[in-house]
């Protein structure tokens, strides 16, 4: 039996993407291979608990939601997530997995919707992302950019266009939680007319930071 190794099992509301607002229980397996400067989930990086897919599903089951996130961490450095995305899917969940797009993507699930988080100038972590992960992304799918700041804003602008991302999949700008204003980054879209949607991270205004929320 396989087995994934699980930081939390939550329910909680949807705090990004384009199902934000609903009741979601997020899947949040152990382990990054990167290190984000803004990172809000460093707990998730070491330690955990041995679930095998039965057990994380029975889980999942118990709060009887529709929607179930697969997140981290970094899910897909696990290789068995590939599994548990697949049957989420095949017991009728709308299921999403949260990755970082410096891991190989091309064995998701279909079924999958695919948040993939481009890494910016600020992150630190911008030389791991994976230029042909986007070949593999559909229109159901997602790219995020969170920004630190202006420098990185310009970054994201121009990676907008280099790729033509606007045209592969719907693309979230999301500002760096108490370090860009989301003021100043909404005005700066509607200054330039981006084909982009911003997003806050709904959650931390509701729980701030707080673990399992």
């Amino acid at each position: 039996m396989k087995r994934l190794r699980i930081t939390e099992i939550f329910h909680s509301l949807q705090g990004e993407s384009r199902s934000v607002g609903w009741p979601t229980v997020f899947v949040r397996l152990t382990g990054c291979p990167l290190r984000c400067h803004y990172c809000d989930t460093e707990y998730a990086f070491q330690g955990g608990t041995w679930m095998d897919l039965d057990e994380i599903l029975a889980t999942v089951a118990e709060f009887s939601a529709r929607h179930v996130t697969v997140t981290g961490g970094e899910p897909l450095a696990q290789p068995a997530c590939l599994e548990l995305l697949t049957r989420l899917c095949d017991t009728g969940y709308e299921v999403s997995l949260e990755t970082s797009g410096a891991l190989d993507i091309s064995a998701v699930d279909p079924r999958v919707v695919k948040v993939m988080d481009l890494k910016t100038p600020g992150s630190g972590e911008e030389a791991r992302n994976s230029a042909t992960n986007l070949d593999y992304l559909s229109p159901q799918d997602q790219v995020k950019l969170v920004l630190c700041d202006r420098h990185d804003y310009e970054w994201a602008k121009a990676t907008l266009e280099r790729h033509r991302l606007a045209e592969r999949c719907e693309v979230l700008f999301s500002p760096s939680y108490e370090q860009l204003s989301p003021t100043d980054l909404a005005e700066w879209i509607l200054e330039d007319r981006l084909p982009v949607r911003m997003q806050i991270q709904l959650h931390k205004y509701l729980w701030g930071e707080e673990p399992g929320r």
